[in-house]
């Protein structure tokens, strides 16, 4: 049998379409079938991730939810980081993480907390988690627009992982000491789940990490720091994990409001000191 013959029969069988993308290679555009297998492995990794935190979160296993969150959040740092290193990069791979995020710090901390929080709340919780959710995908959207136009040292507004970390992290730190789910606590958590959401579409400024060169040195204060942030995640990964979140999401208004500040008492300065100026010339002639 032919070539031919045999791609006709496997179309009739399986009918899927190849993949083919359009790729600049030396100058020249050409065209590339197939996807690149390593790093949308860790891609699928984090969307199974997600997936199961949601059945979990549905289930009521909140602890196993708030894993499945960190394993996502992980696996997507490296498939990037990955891709980058073995010069796998690809418009597919860049979609199919953009998908699998929506997927695992969209949708899965959204129902994660509704589960667990938002049951006193009747439709005000379901809003609160759709805002949350509606807020993510916006940040990847925008996010997309923007990629190779913004400084990279640099995510505008707070990146969705760390945001899942901190909606999702209540009811992991909440299921794990049997905190009660009071109207007070459910109002709470609505906030705390809404504010969370803006912060990702907010043009607040947070730090990438995506200059760190872990091939060069580091002072060795920060290698000894290292070990011992390892050393305190390993005896309380809930709190220590969730109280990064935290820092990390205050840390965009905190950098705003100090660089405001700065800039206004620079301004002011200047005010001051040419108004010093002219009284002088005025006091000279």
């Amino acid at each position: 049998m032919s070539n031919e013959g045999q791609d006709t029969e496997s179309e009739s069988i399986l009918p899927i379409d190849e993949h083919e993308e359009i790729v600049s290679e030396g100058g020249k555009k050409v065209r590339r079938r197939g996807v690149y297998l390593l790093p949308n492995l860790f891609t699928l990794a984090a969307l199974f991730a997600g997936f199961y935190a949601v059945i979990a979160g549905m289930s009521g296993n909140f602890n196993e939810a708030g894993w499945a969150i960190l394993v996502a959040a992980v696996c997507d740092g490296l498939d990037g980081r990955i891709a980058r290193l073995t010069g796998t990069q690809s418009a597919f791979g860049a979609e199919f993480d953009s998908l699998s995020d929506m997927v695992s710090f969209g949708v899965a901390p959204a129902l994660i907390m509704f589960s667990w929080g938002f049951a006193p709340l009747g439709q005000v919780g379901w809003a609160a988690s759709f805002i949350y959710m509606s807020c993510a995908a916006l940040r990847l959207a925008r996010y997309n627009v923007q990629l190779g136009t913004v400084d990279k040292r640099f995510f505008l507004g707070l990146q969705s992982p760390m945001a899942a970390g901190l909606v999702a992290g209540v009811p992991w730190v909440g299921f794990r000491y049997g905190v009660e789910v009071t109207p007070l606590v459910a109002y709470l958590c609505a906030i705390l789940t809404i504010f969370t959401g803006l912060l990702m579409i907010s043009n607040y400024k947070y730090f990438s990490f995506k200059e760190l060169n872990f091939k060069g040195t580091v002072p060795y204060m920060v290698f000894v720091f290292t070990i011992v942030l390892l050393v305190l995640i390993a005896q309380s990964p809930h709190e220590v994990l969730v109280l990064t979140c935290v820092i990390y999401a205050a840390s965009g208004p905190a950098s705003w409001l100090y660089r405001t500040r700065f800039k206004n008492a620079k301004k002011e300065k200047e005010e001051r000191m040419d108004q010093k100026e002219q009284e002088e010339s005025g006091a000279a002639e």
